[in-house]
């Protein structure tokens, strides 16, 4: 489990235009890296789009935005491109930083149970440490409420 104070688990994933992004590239720069489910579903999309809409705000501050979602990279060069997404959007199709995260869990949906993401949000500090977890979030109005524990 991650617990705040702690170092991030590392990763490396690809972008959604094919290269190499590791945690470490943005040592020194403050990161909100946001677990979600699937590229161009509501919810996801709802989430992004807002993410895209605070970005100057965000940038303002000198936090990068990271989305991760265990879709693949082509996937994730059309979702952003359709929604103009100004972040950088990680492939995780093997799920393998998801579980370092604790977020690839057990859910169930219509009766029937699968593995997939728990949506949650990591804001990691300068040094590479968790600085809040946010598990289990909703999407609608996420992007403000990580600026208010960002400002707070």
């Amino acid at each position: 489990m991650i617990e705040e104070g702690k170092q991030a688990p590392e990763f490396e994933l690809q972008n959604d235009r094919g290269d190499t992004v590791r945690l470490s590239d943005f040592r020194g720069k403050r990161v909100v890296l946001y677990f979600y489910p699937k590229d161009d579903t509501p919810g996801c999309t709802t989430e992004a789009c807002e993410f895209r809409d605070a970005h100057d705000t965000y940038r303002e501050q000198g936090i990068e935005v990271l989305g991760v979602s265990p879709d693949d990279v082509a996937s994730h060069e059309k979702f952003k491109s359709k929604y103009e997404l100004p972040f950088t959007l990680l492939a995780d199709p093997d799920h393998e930083t998801a579980e370092a995260y604790g977020v690839w869990v057990e859910r169930t949906s219509y009766g029937k149970t699968s593995m997939g993401i728990k949506r949650s949000t990591f804001l990691i500090d300068e040094d590479g440490k968790i600085a809040r977890a946010l598990l289990g979030i909703k999407p609608a109005g996420h992007a403000a409420a990580v600026l208010e524990q960002l400002a707070g």
